[in-house]
């Protein structure tokens, strides 16, 4: 058995720049079920940004937001809009992750850091990967903070009701054309992933557009991510429009975990967050696509959650629209019943779902 000479433990966090820091955290509490846990600003000696620590069970998402015109952060949300910055990944020793994967050809983002406060001290270094994205190596150990150094702890100010949110399940990135085997190689040679499928545009296609992607995961499969490019179609897909609107490369759509997806999704709803819809059609063969599941169809039918099989089990999965006003960034939930697959199955009734948005912004 090779050693992973970069084990992790999971997703730390994920960090967003964003246009207001203060209202996006409104929306993950209120619609998302988030709870703030940790506020750093002008208040705690930060003079260029203010963020916002959010959690729900072991999902840690990060906004933040520049007082300034003239910073990174104000020049990325200017460029992209509101979006991923950091990918944080959880090490228990973030100066040899950063130096393992900088002797393989990683460029740096941050060397090695020693923050401390009166909770302890935390270690944290950073690698670029594609676009303007970076991952954070973050060595927690001897911390018992709310969240770093530089925050203070910090609660909701009005009741949080969590929606069953769990954990990160993949992270997907949207490449330039031509650009997702040099990513999918770089996970491979600079941090020691491996390959675990590859979708090709026979895949993953429609009447009008196509895409590919290769999946990649590090080596307890804790962390997986797949890579996006555009393929030849007739129209624009969803790739090209979502890296014409972010300006590059960047991260397209967090997949969040639950245990319970109609319970989850149906209070998303209510509280007003929208969803690609499929048509009723989707489901008039689906038991004899993915055969026997343990829900009833009618209540997936009314939420309109797709479901796949693969030979471990099936899944259950939705997608978000766009979570702000370019068509970039979105959420999917998903419920694993054993499958560790991707949902292949449902590709082309989600594109042809993306593609009548397209249609209606103009952009296909």
């Amino acid at each position: 058995m090779e050693q992973d000479f970069l084990p992790i433990n999971g997703t730390d966090h994920i960090e967003f720049w964003v246009g207001n820091a203060k209202q996006s955290a409104m929306y993950y509490m209120a619609a998302l079920g988030f709870e703030l846990v940790a506020y750093a600003g002008p208040e705690t000696g930060q003079r260029d940004r203010a963020s916002y620590v959010l959690q729900q069970n072991k999902l840690r998402f990060v906004l933040t937001s520049s007082l300034l015109p003239d910073t990174d952060i104000a020049r990325h949300v200017y460029q992209h809009g509101d979006g991923v910055k950091v990918l944080a990944l959880w090490v228990d020793d973030a100066a040899k992750s950063y130096h393992e994967t900088m002797s393989r050809g990683a460029e740096s983002a941050l060397e090695p850091q020693t923050l401390r406060d009166d909770s302890g001290e935390l270690v944290v270094a950073a690698i670029k990967t594609y676009g303007d994205t970076i991952h954070k190596f973050v060595e927690r150990r001897n911390y018992r903070g709310p969240f770093m150094p530089g925050y203070i702890a910090k609660t909701s100010a009005f009741p949080v009701t969590p929606i069953g949110l769990k954990y990160v399940d993949h992270c997907v990135g949207n490449v330039e054309l031509g650009q997702m085997n040099k990513w999918v190689k770089f996970y491979e040679d600079v941090m020691g992933f491996k390959l675990l499928i590859t979708f090709d545009d026979k895949d993953i296609s429609t009447k009008y557009t196509a895409l590919m992607s290769k999946v990649v995961s590090n080596g307890n499969g804790y962390v997986k991510f797949p890579i996006n490019e555009p393929a030849a179609g007739i129209k624009k897909s969803q790739i090209e429009e979502y890296i014409e609107f972010y300006k590059g490369a960047g991260v397209q759509h967090i997949a969040i975990a639950t245990d319970n997806i109609l319970e989850t999704v149906a209070e998303m709803r209510r509280r007003g967050v929208e969803f690609l819809y499929v048509p009723e059609t989707y489901y008039e063969d689906l038991l004899e696509r993915v055969g026997s599941i343990e829900e009833d169809l009618e209540p997936l039918k009314k939420q309109n959650i797709l479901v796949d099989r693969d030979e471990e089990g099936y899944l259950l999965q939705i997608f978000t629209k766009p979570i702000q006003d370019r068509p970039t960034v979105f959420f999917e939930i998903i419920q694993r019943k054993g499958a560790k697959s991707f949902g292949k199955g449902n590709f082309k009734a989600l594109f042809e779902a993306i593609e009548r948005e397209q249609e209606l912004r103009g952009n296909l």
